[in-house]
């Protein structure tokens, strides 16, 4: 059976990214994105933010050290990955992130506002090369499907 991994995100950057070099030269950039759920309880409504940590590499990486800072709206598509570790201590530990694979910066209604009023938009899409081709037609899906 197939499986599909894949998130989507769009919410706002807890702080400015943290960009690295890897020993192999590679680009990295970290941040996080939070979002925000509201909902009823009782006669009340309360908010719930979660925190997500992100990991981007290569030209996502350079984009996001470039254009994204503390406060910036995002659209983020990204696969989920966990690691799990073992201290020093014997204590063991996981931390899951979210690998991007497409990330645009958003505009704020301020911006908005301001690019509205006759600017053109100065953030254009960063994406991340996909390793497998696209369908190329809806003919390419197989006709054995029992519907």
């Amino acid at each position: 059976m197939a499986s599909l991994n894949k998130v989507i995100l769009i919410g706002n950057l807890g702080k400015d990214p943290e960009v690295k070099y890897l020993p192999s030269g590679i680009k990295l950039a970290k941040f996080s994105i939070a979002t925000s759920e509201r909902y009823k309880k009782g006669e009340n409504w309360e908010e719930k933010t979660e925190w997500h940590n992100i990991v981007s590499f290569g030209k996502i990486a350079e984009r996001a050290g470039d254009i994204l800072k503390k406060g910036t709206s995002v659209y983020l598509e990204g696969r989920i990955s966990t690691n799990a570790w073992e201290t020093e201590t014997g204590e063991k530990r996981h931390r899951t992130e979210i690998i991007a694979s497409n990330l645009m910066a958003l505009a704020n209604r301020k911006e908005f506002q301001q690019e509205t009023s006759g600017n053109e938009m100065s953030q254009p899409p960063m994406q991340q090369t996909v390793s497998e081709p696209p369908v190329d037609s809806v003919n390419d899906i197989d006709d054995d499907l029992p519907f």
